[in-house]
């Protein structure tokens, strides 16, 4: 199977949606692509700070999975159209007004360790 290329791969990410939560930080995903296998959620980083797998989930067809449980033989199934949200359910001071830098590490079984490199601009009220 081809690996996709990053340009590609920042499409899944919906421009607009990164917000500050009372639980943490959220950020959503539609894939546009075609079908995906995400095998790991490695970690999250915005700006400077790093969430680590412990505070990681994932949203998607009303079923909420923790980065913990993630895994080659229990991954997330990402078809085409399907949407989710990114939680990182720890309070952090990490996102600023104007652009913010988004590093998601996640594993795929064919491409192993993928580092996606995403920007967002946020307004805050």
């Amino acid at each position: 199977m081809a690996v996709l290329p990053d340009f590609l791969i920042k499409r899944v990410y919906k421009k607009g949606s990164l917000r500050q939560t009372e639980e943490g930080v959220e950020f959503d995903l539609k894939n546009v692509l075609g079908p995906g296998v995400i095998s790991g959620l490695e970690c999250v980083q915005i700006n400077d700070y790093i969430f680590s797998k412990n505070v990681i989930s994932f949203v998607t067809q009303g079923m909420e999975l923790t980065a913990e449980i993630v895994n080659e033989a229990n991954p997330i199934h990402f078809r085409l159209n399907q949407e989710g949200t990114m939680k990182l359910l720890e309070k952090a001071n990490c996102l600023k007004e104007g652009l913010n830098k988004i590093i998601l590490e996640i594993m795929n079984p064919e491409a192993g360790k993928l580092k996606i490199t995403l920007t967002d601009n946020l307004h805050l009220a």
